[in-house]
């Protein structure tokens, strides 16, 4: 394997890993209201396990308020009960055309709880991404190894994949640092 394909994979695989961290810090509970606290959240709709968003329509009128309106008036029960049911700790309001949920300020000791667990995710894709890198360079040795590339190749290649393992984890830093901010922002 060529050494430009050992650094697209690369490339490839970290870039998925902070996609990922940015995924799950969408669903991380900061003092605002956001959609993506509940989209992710699954609804027993009809015996399977369907996200809420393919259910209803998500929207947030105000700063510190969800309103889910269902595209199925029926799935109202069931909504209700999946976001009882998750680690949100909010109680939904139905009217009977909407689902309301008030997302109340968060406390300081919770705040500083959401920010050590957004250091604790974005070590994780740290990790990750370094394992990436463990990975293209055993890649590289074995190339190398097998007489298919030259010395010199793997040494280029080696300070690639470092830098491309350096650019990552400082889009991890900046993704953790704008998350501490939000969580932070009273």
């Amino acid at each position: 394997m060529p050494v430009d394909d050992v650094l697209l994979e690369a490339e490839e695989k970290m870039e998925k890993a902070v996609a990922h961290l940015a995924e799950e810090y969408r669903g991380l509970r900061t003092g605002r209201a956001s959609s993506g606290l509940v989209e992710h959240i699954k609804v027993d709709y009809y015996g399977s396990p369907t996200p809420l968003k393919q259910l209803a329509n998500i929207g947030t009128p105000e700063p510190q308020l969800i309103v889910i309106k269902p595209y199925d008036p029926g799935s109202f029960k069931e909504i209700e009960k999946a976001i009882m049911a998750s680690d949100l700790g909010i109680t939904p309001h139905n009217d009977g055309k909407v689902v309301r949920l008030q997302i109340p300020p968060l406390s300081e000791e919770r705040r500083r709880h959401l920010t050590q667990l957004a250091k604790e995710m974005a070590e994780t894709a740290r990790q990750a991404i370094r394992n990436l890198r463990r990975d293209g360079n055993k890649v590289l040795d074995l190339e190398k190894k097998d007489g298919s590339i030259p010395e010199d190749e793997l040494y280029r290649g080696k300070d690639e994949v470092q830098k491309l393992t350096d650019q990552y984890e400082a889009k991890v830093d900046v993704h953790l640092k704008k998350k501490s901010d939000e969580i932070m922002q009273i």
